[in-house]
């Protein structure tokens, strides 16, 4: 059994989570399967499977080896399709990441509509609030919003956020409203992070040339955008997000966006992904199709 044949015994039994139901399924006896493995772990000098009477898992190594193996599978047949005349047509699993805000607001109609377009092709999402690895996690595109390090990603921008502070107008009816950053120490205010000690809001000074600090009284500090949101949709204070988060809710007058000559510079939302012109049809697919429609709803926000 060649290498490529080992593979794809390996990838059946850990998604079977059994060589017998593997076995089933590749039309294989239990026993050749068992030897295509235990070739392939002899071959590659590492156990990929942990084995007992009742149950199999991956190991460490298997995990990594599992999604290295089924992105060479992937390539191979997208190649094999392109010799044959019909790299036309994108096909493959694509695996997105973005924030899982975002990713749940704005990319998962885009990939919905991009399997729609493009039948040959499956889909996995991660949607998480965390820098991705796309080669350990085996991740081909990633939504990123932030400024970008140099790297050997390669980037497409498709538009920008803002850090946006808003209330609700009966929030402000009945406590005021504030006129500059510092105003805020007299509010409640409503917080969201990771870490356990509230951070302070960092906005621009009126000269442009440094920046100020405030620290509201966080009254509530939640780590997740949702909860925020919420909390100020009650009427529970001030809160600060980015402008995707609450952009339908400041359309449909619900929270007022407050101090927007004070906001700091916008936010650069990037698609990024390896092996640039080199990259797989669906990966580039992928990328022209998600940016138009993500530059169109960043554009109305």
């Amino acid at each position: 059994m060649d290498h490529l044949d080992g593979m794809r015994v390996f990838i059946a039994v850990a998604e079977a989570g059994g060589f017998a139901p593997a076995a089933r399924s590749l039309r294989q006896s239990p026993p050749a399967v068992t030897r295509a493995i235990a070739a392939l772990e002899e071959r590659i000098g590492a156990r990929l499977l942990h084995r007992t009477t009742r149950t199999v898992r991956l190991t460490e190594s298997g995990a990594r080896f599992l999604v290295d193996a089924k992105r060479i599978l992937s390539e191979l047949e997208e190649a094999e399709a392109t010799a044959a005349g019909a790299h036309a047509e994108p096909r493959g699993q694509l695996a997105v990441t973005a924030p899982l805000l975002f990713g749940k607001m704005h990319v998962a109609p885009v990939v919905l509509d991009f399997l729609d377009r493009f039948p040959m092709v499956s889909a996995r999402t991660l949607f998480v609030d965390r820098v991705v690895d796309l080669m350990d996690e085996g991740i081909d595109i990633a939504v990123r919003i932030a400024e970008l390090p140099d790297s050997a990603l390669s980037a497409v921008r498709v538009g920008e956020v803002r850090r946006v502070v808003c209330a609700t107008p009966e929030f402000l009816s009945e406590h005021g409203t504030p006129q500059v950053p510092r105003d805020l120490d007299g509010f409640d205010c409503i917080g969201f992070q990771s870490g356990a000690a509230p951070a302070g809001w960092v906005f621009p000074s009126q000269t442009g040339t440094r920046t100020e600090t405030v620290r509201p009284r966080m009254r509530l500090l939640v780590n997740n955008a949702d909860v925020a949101v919420a909390a100020a949709l009650a009427g529970h204070g001030i809160v600060r997000v980015l402008s995707y988060q609450v952009a339908e809710e400041v359309r449909q007058g619900r929270l007022r966006v407050l101090l927007s000559e004070h906001e700091p510079s916008a936010i650069p939302v990037h698609l990024v992904h390896l092996e640039g012109r080199r990259a797989a049809a669906r990966v580039r697919a992928f990328v022209d199709f998600a940016s138009q429609q993500l530059r169109a709803t960043l554009a109305e926000m």
